[in-house]
Order: C-alpha cells, then sequence, then structure tokens
C-alpha cells in the first residue's frame, strides 16, 4: 500500500515538471472561450483552468496553463478582442497553472501570493516565471471597470492559493481549491492541509453572493448552489472515512470498502478514491487528538 508521502512526493514531482512537459503532444490542443459575465470568458485548454476579462484596459489573464499552449493561449485571447496580457494572476505555483509564465511576462506583470514567488523560485523556474508583485493576505487589481480581488485561502490545497473574484463580472476563479465532481489533490508537500482545505471552501461559500459564477481549478463552472453540494458531498466522504477510523479500521480495509456509489465518478480525475482515502486517512492520523 503505497503511503500518503509516496503519493505527494509523486504528485509534487509531476507539477514541478508540468511546465516542461515535453513529452506530452500538445499540438492537438483547442484553447476554447467561453463568455460568463461581463468581461470575462474562461479558457480551456490542457491543464487548469483560465480566465480572461477584456476591457478597455486592455487584457488581464489568471493562471495559463502548460508552457507549449502559450502562444495558443495568446492567439484566442487576440480573437476575443485583446492584446497580450497587462497582468497575469496565478491562484497557485503548480506547472499546469503557471507554465506560461515566462511567455506573458514578456508584455505583462505576474501577481500572485508571496508562496508561490518562493515556490517557483525553489522548483527552479526561470527569473521571467515568478511573481513580480506578491502580498500576503490580499489585494485588488482595478481593471477594466471593476475590482479584481486576489485573496488568500491558506494552508488548503497549497500554501499559497488565491481565489480571484471579478467583483463586477460576478465570477470568482478559485484554482484548485475546488475540483469539480472530482476529488482534491491536497499538496502537502507544498503546505497544503485537509482541514485548511475544507475551512477554505466553507470561507468562500459564505462570502460569495448567491448569483456568482465559481470556476474551478479543474472541471466544469458552477453555481454557488453546486458549489455548496459538492462541498457537502466531500466533507460527507471525509466524515464517512473518519467514522471508519473510529471503529479502528486500518487504511488497507478502508480503501477496500470504498466510497458510496455516488463518488464514483469523482475518482476518474487526477485524485482517485483509494488516494483520496488515504489523503483523509493520513490528516486524520496527523492531527492532534
Amino acid at each position: 500500500m503505497h503511503s500518503a508521502r509516496h503519493f505527494t512526493l509523486l504528485f509534487a514531482a509531476l507539477f514541478a515538471l508540468a511546465p516542461f512537459a515535453a513529452a506530452q503532444n500538445f499540438d492537438a490542443v483547442e484553447i476554447t472561450a467561453t463568455p460568463l459575465g461581463g468581461n470575462v470568458h474562461l479558457l480551456q485548454g490542457q491543464g487548469g483552468n483560465m480566465a480572461v476579462s477584456i476591457g478597455g484596459d486592455g487584457a488581464l489573464l489568471v493562471d495559463d496553463q502548460f508552457g507549449p499552449l502559450a502562444d495558443k493561449t495568446k492567439a484566442k485571447i487576440a480573437e476575443l478582442g485583446g492584446g497580450a496580457p497587462a497582468f497575469i494572476l496565478n491562484t497557485h505555483w503548480h506547472g499546469d497553472h503557471t507554465g506560461g509564465n515566462e511567455f506573458f511576462a514578456d508584455a505583462g506583470t505576474i501577481i500572485a501570493h508571496d508562496n508561490v514567488r518562493l515556490r517557483l523560485a525553489d522548483a527552479a523556474r526561470l527569473p521571467d516565471a515568478l511573481p513580480v508583485i506578491t502580498y500576503a493576505e490580499g489585494i485588488s487589481v482595478h481593471y477594466n471597470g471593476e475590482e479584481i480581488r486576489l485573496i488568500h485561502l491558506p494552508a488548503g490545497h497549497t500554501d499559497g492559493d488565491s481565489a480571484v473574484w471579478f467583483t463586477g463580472s460576478k465570477v470568482i476563479h478559485l484554482g484548485d481549491e475546488f475540483v469539480n465532481n472530482g476529488f482534491p489533490f491536497i499538496d502537502i508537500q507544498s503546505g497544503g492541509t485537509l482541514v485548511g482545505f475544507l475551512a477554505n471552501a466553507r470561507r468562500v461559500l459564505e462570502l460569495v453572493p448567491d448569483d456568482i459564477l465559481l470556476i474551478p481549478g479543474h472541471g466544469t463552472v458552477s453555481s454557488k448552489a453546486q458549489f455548496g453540494q459538492w462541498l457537502a458531498d466531500l466533507t460527507e466522504s471525509v466524515n464517512l472515512v473518519q467514522v471508519k477510523m473510529s471503529e479502528g479500521k486500518d487504511l488497507p480495509s478502508i480503501i477496500a470498502e470504498g466510497l458510496p456509489e455516488k463518488y464514483a465518478s469523482w475518482g476518474q480525475g487526477f485524485i482517485n478514491e483509494s488516494a483520496w482515502i488515504t489523503t483523509i486517512y493520513n490528516s486524520a492520523s496527523a492531527s492532534p487528538r
């Protein structure tokens, strides 16, 4: 049975190498755009979801997927009527969200949490990939006629996560603090914690208005009600595993029993059911009693 350390080291290595994923074939990847509201479009290709704001001030990009796709992303933004993004906002440091930083830094300013700069530097990314403006708790960018708030979500997916809230357009990008209809990845090696992840999701649910659209790091855009249901189901899965632990069952037994059928489709993504159960088990085991 793989340990939690095995999983986290493996995933951390994959993410650190993601911007240099030469073994992947990106030639057939198409960047698609979906209008969401106000100035904001969802951009999708391969890797984390992106968002772009296009208006009178120019273009602003949230996350930039893998490096080899940056040209295609730029072309799609131009197709939508925008030029090179003046600002690039990183929701966190992983390469499937920051792989295009070096490309877009030529014309734009990268903004992210303090820990994103530290972790990208530790991962030996080129200096151009590092955020130029960083913050501890939050910062606002006033652009294209609205306030765009970056809100630090501590110790969740990583220790450098940000929500990016387009307050006028009524859209919020949550990065990998939200994986719609899937199990999330808690990157313990990057300061992530299960307790913090769930607390961050509850905070977002309390913070945002009912008519907002939520962009996950991976998966489809959701309403606030759908996000709330995802959080309820996710919390239920955590509680189910913890109950089994309280009954004295070990990790292999809990994995063998599995989760209810409604979670079957959740395990088809990056994190399968056994990895998620392992995360819950080890997080609970590490918590002070």
